[in-house]
């Protein structure tokens, strides 16, 4: 499995981002995420969907702000991300894998990664 990240920029504050995650290899049963890195941070969750789309997980600080998705069809995940703050600043990864129940926020539960999209969010 290969994913390739795509979609980072430079935004102000109050704009909207997608970014999006193109799978190869055979991701449609597996859970998708989206975790990010700040300078200086440690990477942190951000998103998770399962394999079909029917569960989502958002960590607190992007609640009502970001939406994830994806299209087995199109072997892509996305992240909608709404109303950002320059907080949001960060290499945006995504990642998949089988991912136990209770497990989708955790970093070390996903089995492969992609190179990471930057999004700057200026003041």
């Amino acid at each position: 499995v290969q994913l390739q990240a795509s979609g980072g920029g430079l935004v102000q504050a109050g704009a909207s981002l997608r970014l999006s995650c193109a799978a190869s290899g055979r991701t449609f049963t597996y859970y998708m995420g989206w975790f990010r890195q700040a300078p200086g941070k440690e990477r942190e969750f951000v998103a998770a969907i399962g394999w079909n789309g029917g569960s989502t997980y958002y960590g607190d600080s992007v609640k009502g702000r970001f939406t994830i998705s994806r299209d087995n069809a199109k072997k892509g995940v996305y992240l909608q991300m709404n109303s950002l703050k320059p907080e949001d600043t960060a290499v945006y990864y995504c990642a998949a894998g089988v991912i136990q129940y209770g497990m989708a926020m955790k970093m070390n539960a996903y089995d492969y990664w992609g190179q990471g999209t930057e999004v700057t969010v200026s003041s």
